[in-house]
């Protein structure tokens, strides 16, 4: 079998399951800084291109990135392919209200050249009183407009899920993306089993990290080298397979190439074992008390 067949087959079978029962990959593409560089910009669009022709159908983006570039750059890579996509893109709080949400969609839209979202969400909470009702509120009728298919939030602690979910149609949130990877464990003592409880996804940005400090742990650890050698793969396709190693988690990590698409994709294909996730804990322990939600 082909590599690319035998990611795509990966993909494939490794899903996450929405609230509605849509079946998503778990691995898509994330954009932030994509549109930024008007140099790149050929290359981003074939990266997230050749993504999806290897099934990685998922792709996020926000109003925030590039001040609306990286969803321009989005709408040029699924252009004449958007039945292929699952586009997510995502509000600022200041805008996630009655009077600017629907402005703050239509605009992301016309970037985006669709007529409709396959998710919204809630970049991050809003800090005024009662403007999480009002979000909610807001997204409804988008939904009901079918601006939107589906909605979510970016960034809610336990706490912020709690209080979501005792907000009247707060129940019908799909998914909350949060920071997640190795050496950013802070979700696994209370968010993630409380989302696993409510039945509920995750979705995992950065899920490779930002900066040196992991991709030096993951490069220098003989441990890590070990199971990368076992895999025949490389140490940060390992801290991406340990990222979605459970049926509740979807990572978008960014490609900027096709080369790097292909690798972040390929994650798909590792099963870790037993005795790897146990390497892996004690290189990067699971946090044994509550951690404030981590956010870049």
């Amino acid at each position: 079998m082909e590599r690319s067949d035998r990611i795509k087959e990966a993909l494939q079978s490794h899903t996450v399951a929405l609230p509605d029962g849509t079946s998503l990959p778990r691995i898509g593409q994330g954009t932030w800084k994509m549109g930024e560089y008007p140099e790149k910009k050929k290359e981003e669009i074939k990266a997230l291109q050749f993504g999806l022709d290897l099934g990685m159908s998922v792709i996020d983006t926000a109003e925030m990135y590039g001040d609306g570039q990286s969803e321009q750059i989005v709408g040029e890579a699924v252009k004449n392919r958007r039945d292929e996509a699952f586009l997510i893109s995502k509000v600022y709080p200041h805008n996630a209200n009655l009077s600017n949400i629907h402005k703050a969609c239509e605009k992301s839209l016309q970037r985006l050249k669709t007529d409709y979202l396959d998710m919204y969400l809630l970049h991050w909470r809003g800090l005024s009183d009662g403007s999480l009702q009002e979000t909610v509120e807001g997204l409804e009728k988008l939904r009901k407009e079918g601006k939107i298919l589906r909605w979510g939030v970016s960034n809610f602690d336990t706490s912020d899920m709690k209080e979501l979910m005792g907000i009247e149609n707060g129940s019908n949130c799909s998914i909350n993306q949060v920071l997640y990877h190795l050496g950013s464990r802070g979700i696994d003592f209370d968010l993630l089993p409380w989302h696993r409880e409510q039945q509920l996804p995750m979705m995992a940005y950065s899920p490779l990290g930002q900066g040196g400090s992991l991709i030096s742990q993951l490069m220098n650890n003989l441990d890590i080298k070990e199971i990368a050698e076992k895999h025949q793969a490389k140490p940060l396709q390992i801290a991406l397979a340990w990222t979605i190693r459970t049926k509740e988690i979807l990572a978008i990590p960014k490609g900027t190439s096709q080369n790097h698409v292909m690798e972040n994709a390929e994650a798909a294909t590792i099963e870790l074992s037993e005795d790897d996730l146990q390497k892996l804990d004690k290189v990067f322990p699971k946090p044994d008390r509550k951690m404030p939600l981590d956010i870049i």
